[in-house]
């Protein structure tokens, strides 16, 4: 089961949740108890959809912070 990140639109509080399918509806806020919740876009979620080299911390190809194992 993936774990959903969702926003409160009344409290505003966030909090993660196991959901056994995506066309459920979306579980009540555990500290208002409201229904009214919006799932969030996780970081996981959102990425790169093409292979290619990853950039080091700072951006630079030939910084002391890249590993030698990047390459």
């Amino acid at each position: 089961m993936p774990i959903y990140e969702y926003r409160c639109s009344t409290c505003e509080e966030r909090f993660e949740a196991l959901v056994a399918r995506s066309d459920l509806p979306p579980p009540p806020c555990p500290r208002c108890g409201a229904l009214r919740v919006a799932r969030l876009l996780s970081t996981f979620a959102v990425g790169k959809t093409a292979a290619g080299p990853v950039a080091s911390p700072c951006g630079s190809p030939r910084c002391a912070c890249r590993s030698p194992y990047d390459e």
